[in-house]
């Protein structure tokens, strides 16, 4: 299980797993806007963090970030890793 604290969000941490395959699973978002980050959250269980990154890097919100590109701000250790 990996947690990350996002800096300049609504949201207070983001959990979730990267798997044996190298693909997410089980994000969750502690705060922010529940509704979206659900949202986000289903759509990218499942994919690797090559997939998700260039998805969600940039997006901004306030403060010059968002939870989304906090969440890929999380996967930059696990891009490009292969088993």
């Amino acid at each position: 299980m990996v947690t990350y604290s996002p800096k300049g969000t609504c949201s207070k941490q983001i959990i979730f797993d990267i798997g044996d395959d190298h693909k997410i699973h089980n994000v969750k978002f502690i705060g922010g806007c529940s509704g979206n980050l659900q949202g986000i959250a289903r759509l990218v269980e499942g994919k690797t963090p090559d997939e998700v990154y260039p998805l969600l890097h940039g997006i901004k919100c306030r403060q010059n970030t968002s939870c989304p590109d906090q969440f890929a701000e999380a996967l930059v250790p696990y891009l490009t890793q292969k088993d």
